[in-house]
């Protein structure tokens, strides 16, 4: 997935500083937990990824990875750890503590490539799923809200129609119109027409 922004968290990290960006990602690097967690700190930094190394001074990968899931902006953002202990339990640790995946040095770039690019699609796909499950949250609370004439409304407004066409379609005077919509933008919590419209576009409101 190109244009995916990595943060490479290695005590040494020439090799992958040098070929990931090769593949199209971005790459931020920092050579301590400590940095990491810095870096990670600021509001302007968004990551997709973050490759973490296990053995480094000062905070090591697993201590880093705690801190980076107790982080309410930081929490969800996938890592992979990457090791050179092949040991079962303490990956099986790092796995409940957080880790995403793991590869074990060292490693052939295809297999962290392969991973990676596995893990950005599965991050995306849960965005889409999150959005996508509130927006059926939002369109089933309104739905509830708004009166069957009032999705009429609302429907014939989405397609372009004015308030003297809604009028005539619906049999009814142009000021019921009016009150109609100015209901709909209270119950919707907008300030007018074309939010109501791409409101209800956004959450399927009017199909």
């Amino acid at each position: 997935m190109p244009e995916a922004n990595i943060l490479l968290v290695d005590d040494n990290p020439k090799y992958l500083q040098d070929a990931l960006p090769f593949y199209g990602y971005n790459v931020t690097t920092v050579t301590d937990g400590e940095q990491a967690l810095k870096l990670l700190a600021k509001s302007d930094k968004n990551f997709d990824l973050i490759l973490l190394d296990v053995m480094m001074k000062k905070i090591n990968g697993w201590d880093t990875l705690k801190n980076i899931r107790k982080n309410i902006h930081t929490k969800y953002i996938p890592v992979i750890m990457v090791t050179a202990v092949n040991e079962e339990q303490k990956m099986v640790s790092g796995l409940k503590i957080g880790a995403d995946d793991y590869i074990v040095k060292p490693f052939i770039l295809p297999n962290l490539l392969a991973r990676i690019e596995a893990l950005l699609r599965r991050s995306s796909w849960q965005q889409k799923q999150n959005i996508q499950t509130q927006n059926n949250h939002i369109t089933e609370k309104v739905s509830h809200q708004l009166t069957g004439r009032e999705k009429e409304v609302l429907a014939l407004a989405a397609k372009g129609a004015n308030n003297k066409e809604i009028a005539e379609k619906l049999v009814l005077r142009e000021v019921t119109v009016k009150t109609h919509l100015n209901s709909i933008f209270k119950k919707l919590n907008v300030k007018n027409r074309t939010q109501a419209v791409l409101l209800a576009l956004q959450t399927n409101l009017t199909d």
